[in-house]
């Protein structure tokens, strides 16, 4: 059974949404990681900048990830639910068996 059109547009979403998300982790993660030397140039709360950045700020980064991931697919599946006909299943993906 070929997925519905809204089955395909929820899965595109996820997928974009997921895909954005591990570029803002990779960026925090890697590539501010590759800075680090230059940026303990600069003191915030009497710490190397680069220092604090990977001890503190990364992990809020983190936290903000995860609320993002949450709140959006929270939204997602709301609207999901809302476009599902009444009286057919709310599978998500095609084959689910539910």
């Amino acid at each position: 059974m070929p997925p519905k059109p809204a089955q395909r547009t929820y899965w595109q979403r996820n997928l974009r949404l997921t895909l954005g998300l591990l570029c803002v982790w990779f960026a925090v993660t890697f590539a501010a990681g590759y800075f680090a030397t230059p940026l303990n140039q600069f003191s915030f709360l009497g710490f190397p900048f680069g220092f604090y950045l990977f001890a503190q700020g990364a992990l809020l980064v983190y936290l903000l990830i995860i609320g993002a991931y949450v709140r959006y697919m929270n939204r997602l599946d709301r609207d999901w639910v809302r476009e599902s006909a009444p009286g057919e299943p709310r599978t998500r993906f095609p084959d689910s068996g539910q």
